[in-house]
């Protein structure tokens, strides 16, 4: 994580600047000794490793080999992102404090920087690694690392020297997790508590796994074989690595996706603006109460998300009328479901969501539309969105109607189980809320009316004849 830009002033805070430049002035002097000529610093592995890093971390950060992965925004990572570290906690097992800070200089300062401030991130990215890895040569040395590792001919010592490479590994994580959560707090103005919150968990497994690349590329350096065989320790770890970060591209390219989506309709929408995350969340309480594993978990979120993205299809004037819908009014909002089957139908990573957007106003006595299905002829996920759906309209503030108790809500989903909603679906909310409450929200930004409206625009109605109880006669 780099130094963001402070959301507040869009400028970062002088304080930033002011700890930038203090953690420069100590990696300075961290690895000044090295430069001494009476230091011994073994120069060329230095040079080697120093030239390896950026090597390393140069396809990761490179468009063409589709590195660089998306940040929150869908824009380029945060600095630091997906960096490779093997090669610098093999320098902290090999070289004294001094001279392992220096291998990390030049692939910090010669990185790619997509967001300004470009000085200051580099600046910023250099110092926390020289310090990172001076730390955890450090704690290497102190538990005779490098003695441990053998030279030329003579065999490791193992199993000894896993417990300096574990300690050195771990003081790496732990160096740059509190450097990156302290340059949070001064550069976005976070409390301590948020700005660390998070990051060693995230860090740890990684990080394991780029200390044992490192020690077995070290093993291999200090060994009869020399540093051409350490670069074979590198390769798998870096192909697996490369591969998680192009799975993380593709994720973060369906997050993309799916809110610009949402945005859309949220847009084109007012009446339902916050509704559909809410609905994706309802969901997945559902789903999970189901049993349902974590890839069918995120596959109903994005049901819930995008139930409504077929609204797009509908004419803004008939979304955004003032009073009751006409009967051909309620029939061109009732091809919703319709329209956004046919919107999301190419996107391949929904998979059954699909089928959720196109019938979850199915009813399971067969009254509802686009096609009357009737019971288990509703599709699973769509049976669970329209149960969130409802639910998440009864209690929800509106500019034309208040929000009912989630209690009340619950009682009307159950009157209505068996006849328009799945009761296993109705059961399974009302133990997710027993357990993990619910949050209502408002879904309009417009000042209430001081009288109510019949059916109006963000309605997803259901046909006036129908006997349905009032308030599922709201929008869902």
């Amino acid at each position: 994580m780099g130094v963001k830009v402070n959301p507040r002033g869009r400028t970062v805070p002088l304080a930033a600047h002011g700890f930038v430049g203090c953690a420069a002035l100590a990696a300075a002097a961290v690895t000044l000794p090295a430069l001494r000529p009476a230091a011994g610093t073994p120069w060329p592995t230095v040079l080697l490793l120093a030239a390896l890093y950026p090597l390393c971390e140069l396809p990761a950060r490179c468009r063409l080999t589709g590195g660089a992965p998306g940040g929150r925004d869908g824009g380029p990572a945060p600095l630091g992102t997906g960096s490779f570290f093997p090669v610098l906690i093999a320098a902290a097992l090999l070289l004294p404090p001094s001279a392992a800070a220096l291998t990390a200089l030049p692939g910090a300062l010669l990185s790619r920087v997509d967001r300004p401030p470009v000085a200051l991130r580099r600046v910023w990215r250099a110092a926390q690694l020289a310090l990172t890895v001076a730390a955890a040569a450090a704690v290497g040395r102190t538990l005779r690392c490098p003695d441990s590792l053998g030279l030329g001919p003579q065999t490791p010592d193992f199993p000894y020297v896993l417990l300096p490479a574990g300690a050195t590994a771990l003081t790496f994580c732990l160096v740059l997790t509190a450097l990156d959560g302290a340059v949070r707090a001064v550069a976005e103005q976070l409390p301590g508590r948020t700005a660390w919150h998070g990051l060693l968990g995230r860090a740890l497994a990684p990080h394991a796994v780029h200390g044992l690349a490192g020690l077995m590329m070290a093993v291999l350096w200090r060994s009869a074989y020399g540093p051409v065989a350490a670069l074979f320790a590198l390769l798998p770890v870096y192909l697996s690595g490369w591969g998680f970060a192009q799975y993380h591209r593709e994720r973060a390219a369906h997050q993309a996706t799916i809110r610009a989506l949402v945005q859309a309709v949220d847009i084109k929408d007012r009446y339902t603006r916050g509704h559909s995350e809410r609905v994706g969340r309802a969901s997945v309480l559902i789903a999970r109460e189901l049993g349902m594993d974590e890839p069918r978990l995120e596959v109903v979120r994005f049901a819930g998300i995008l139930h409504d993205v077929g609204k797009l299809g509908v004419p803004t004037r008939v979304l955004r009328k003032d009073g009751p819908l006409t009967p051909e009014e309620r029939r061109i909002i009732e091809l919703h479901p319709e329209y956004g089957h046919e919107m999301v139908r190419g996107i391949g990573f929904l998979g059954e969501a699909r089928t959720a957007i196109l019938h979850h106003h199915e009813r399971m006595d067969g009254s509802g539309y686009p096609y009357g299905l009737k019971g288990n002829e509703i599709p699973e996920y769509a049976r669970v969105v329209a149960v969130a759906d409802a639910f998440d309209a009864m209690t929800s503030t509106r500019s034309y109607s208040r929000a009912r108790p989630v209690g009340t809500a619950l009682e009307e989903l159950e009157r209505c189980a068996g006849s328009h909603f799945d009761p296993r679906m109705v059961a399974a909310l009302v133990r997710a809320l027993d357990r993990h409450g619910w949050q209502t929200g408002v879904t309009a930004d417009e000042p209430a009316v001081p009288t109510p409206r019949g059916p109006t625009p963000a309605a997803d109605p259901v046909p006036a004849a129908d006997p349905v109880p009032a308030p599922l006669q709201e929008p869902a």
